[in-house]
């Protein structure tokens, strides 16, 4: 059985925290461990760019994140690691990929709408005002991240599904308009993903200023600690733990007999200022070891860079075939360039019963982005069953009248077209 690609991308834009390492960092690592897995994990510093416009903190935030991932055991000879702007050839897919995107799916871009919402909300007449180019094509540089290494497993947020969505979009319709190079990825979403409770009891964000700095010092991390919120019972009196940030953060890096006797102690009555000393206590002792490795590696930061060189060595080894193979497809080719025909049909035939289908499907979601206007507009009419109708005959029209190269893919249309309007027929 072949590896699965997995790839995980890290926007260096904040100083790691506790609900990082929980919700992302630990389990990306541990799941690279897997031999049934090809991982690949790079720093988005070009993402960062979109929002953050502050030289010296994306500069911080890639040294931090690096040191990061390699003080909680990223093994960068398991795992590819790299940083995004080391690969040339992602920002060169990345045009490519935009001569093929139509602005209609970038306008359904859930970041753009929310501006554009707020834009209307706030009275504005330009309803794309201090909207940037980064923020309406980012959905397209996150795509070409992903196609970049035919990646099968994307792990993401819930927010994020659409832009997986987006890039098996772009990618069936290269696939279609000129050769089939691309996987179409899939989004894999951790259902059980805990909620990690920062200082206020909400959810540990920097947005909401309540996080714990993953790698604070000992002084930090107890006040950070102490100053996490309780209620007013007093010593004695039977806590609930599941209601309690302490106990919830207790538990994130405890194992199953630690957890239960901590609950046992909060049902009765753990004074909250021994809950709060316990807990420092406890994360201080599990986190000393990385810590001292987090700082070994920021007093070491050649060290690190070495590293990402390396993995952008190995990424590169990937990536700059594909790209070639990219740009032979769209034309962008040697003078002396001779198709080799022949030795491309063998290779179709050479591809999995799995490879096909999954090809066959890139295609068959091309050919529906490119017509779902006209089923839309069938949709709408007032008499949907003579819009049909017509709708068919000028698509025949246009089949009729194609030259041969044309012609095949207005004949798809067509055909997926018949299928997709046969209740109206």
């Amino acid at each position: 059985m072949s590896q699965k690609t997995v790839l995980t991308g890290i926007t260096t834009t904040g100083t790691p925290h506790i609900g990082n390492y929980l919700g992302a960092i630990k389990p990306a690592i541990e799941a690279s461990r897997n031999p049934a897995f090809k991982s690949y994990f790079f720093l988005a510093d070009f993402h960062a760019l979109i929002k953050c416009h502050e030289p010296d903190r994306v500069a911080a935030s890639t040294r931090e994140i690096a040191a990061t991932w390699l003080a909680m055991g990223l093994d960068p000879e398991q795992a590819v690691f790299y940083r995004q702007t080391d690969i040339p050839e992602i920002t060169e897919l990345t045009w490519i990929l935009t001569c093929l995107t139509s602005k209609g799916l970038m306008n359904r871009a859930h970041a753009y709408k929310a501006s554009v919402d707020q834009n209307r909300e706030a009275g504005k007449e330009d309803l794309d005002d201090g909207v940037l180019m980064g923020l309406f094509n980012y959905p397209i540089l996150m795509a070409a991240d992903i196609l970049m290494f035919n990646a099968d497993i994307i792990p993401v947020g819930k927010d994020q599904i659409q832009h997986i969505e987006m890039a098996r979009d772009i990618a069936g319709r290269f696939n279609y308009q000129y050769e089939p190079l691309f996987t179409l990825p899939e989004a894999q979403v951790d259902e059980e993903t805990k909620l990690i409770p920062g200082l206020d009891g909400r959810k540990m964000s920097k947005s909401y200023n309540n996080t714990i700095p993953l790698f604070a010092d000992r002084d930090t991390l107890r006040s950070l600690i102490f100053q996490i919120r309780t209620d007013l019972r007093q010593p004695g009196e039977p806590k609930d733990p599941d209601d309690s940030t302490l106990f919830q953060l207790y538990r994130c890096f405890a194992n199953e007999q630690e957890t239960a006797a901590m609950r046992q102690r909060f049902l009765e009555g753990i004074a909250w200022g021994d809950a709060k000393q316990e807990l420092f206590e406890f994360l201080d002792a599990r986190l000393t070891e990385p810590r001292t490795r987090y700082n070994e590696l920021m007093n070491d930061l050649g060290h690190v860079e070495t590293v990402l060189k390396s993995g952008a060595e190995k990424a590169r080894a990937y990536a700059s075939p594909l790209l070639e193979k990219a740009r032979i497809a769209v034309g962008i080719r040697p003078l002396t360039y001779i198709a080799t025909a022949p030795v491309e049909e063998q290779k179709k035939k050479e591809k999995s019963a799995e490879e096909l289908e999954r090809i066959e499907q890139g295609r068959l979601r091309a050919v529906m982005i490119q017509i779902q206007p006209l089923l839309d507009q069938v949709k709408q009419a007032s008499d949907p069953a003579v819009e049909a109708r017509q709708v068919l005959a000028d698509k025949q029209a246009e089949v009729d009248g194609a030259k041969k190269k044309a012609r095949d893919k207005l004949q798809n249309e067509l055909d997926l077209l018949q299928q997709s309007l046969q209740a109206y027929l």
